[in-house]
């Protein structure tokens, strides 16, 4: 169990139960827990998803949503709060899709989780495992989120790879 005060961050590939797991280490601690979405509802389908991950989360949690400013949402939770941010990946699609400058975003976040003010659970998704992506975009974004994985591992106290639902530890 990740003590208080410490950054767990959780990767894996799609479906591999990354969030699931971060919900049980969150909320083996006291409430309330804070859940920092990053998630835009762009289709159907993404509404789906983020209703599903809503409807798992029961009372103690309170969702903040942070498509964009995830550092501010951070740094505005008060100390010792459990904290789930799910995910970075969608936090980068984001800010790619937006043209912002990415060097500058993930240091910026990178810089606030690497004081963590409470139990915080960071989830992320492994892309760097299958095939080349077919296109630019999406290869510059496999790229992306290869390095700010391993930023946010490099300062992480506890990392977990989930594979089939079962947590790893690989640091």
């Amino acid at each position: 169990m990740p003590d208080r005060g410490k950054l767990t961050f959780i990767i894996g590939g799609a479906r591999s139960g990354k969030s699931a797991h971060a919900e049980t280490l969150a909320t083996a601690l006291p409430s309330p827990w804070a859940y920092i979405a990053t998630a835009q509802a762009y289709d159907d389908e993404m509404r789906e998803r983020i209703a599903l991950h809503r409807s798992r989360r029961g009372a103690g949690w309170a969702t903040i949503d942070a498509p964009f400013d995830l550092a501010g949402a951070l740094e505005a939770l008060p100390d010792s709060r459990p904290v789930l941010i799910d995910c970075l990946t969608l936090w980068l699609t984001n800010h790619m899709l937006a043209d912002h400058d990415l060097g500058l975003e993930c240091r910026g976040l990178a810089d606030v989780l690497s004081r963590p003010r409470g139990p915080w659970f960071v989830v992320s998704n492994e892309v760097g495992q299958g095939i080349v992506p077919d296109n630019a975009l999406a290869r510059r974004f496999r790229d992306e989120a290869g390095r700010l994985n391993q930023q946010i591992a490099a300062i992480a106290h506890t990392v977990l790879l989930m594979v089939a639902g079962l947590p790893l530890k690989v640091k």
